[in-house]
């Protein structure tokens, strides 16, 4: 069962957060908070883990920076609209 263990503010934190829990061998999920996808990759994010993983996923994101840079965003941010575009409109 997935159980929320981090809230982000748009898509591009949330895939932060995801790829470091990644880094640490726990895979995670984010999904928009409010359900409405009329927010696309700016709305709040909730990541989930399996049950089993949420004890290690909070201390990998305790002991991880809590401020995200500049550049990690706009990276991110770049590869979103990439993906969107690739994607193509109701995909």
């Amino acid at each position: 069962m997935l159980r929320p263990v981090a809230g982000a503010q748009n898509e591009p934190q949330a895939e932060l957060i995801v790829q470091r829990l990644a880094g640490a061998g726990i895979s995670a999920v984010s999904q928009l908070s409010s359900g409405n996808p009329e927010f696309g990759s700016s709305g709040g994010r909730t990541i989930y883990v399996e049950e089993t993983h949420l004890a290690r996923a909070r201390e990998v994101l305790a002991g991880a920076e809590p401020e995200f840079t500049d550049e990690e965003l706009a990276e991110l941010s770049e590869q979103a609209a990439r993906d969107a575009q690739e994607r193509g409109p109701g995909d």
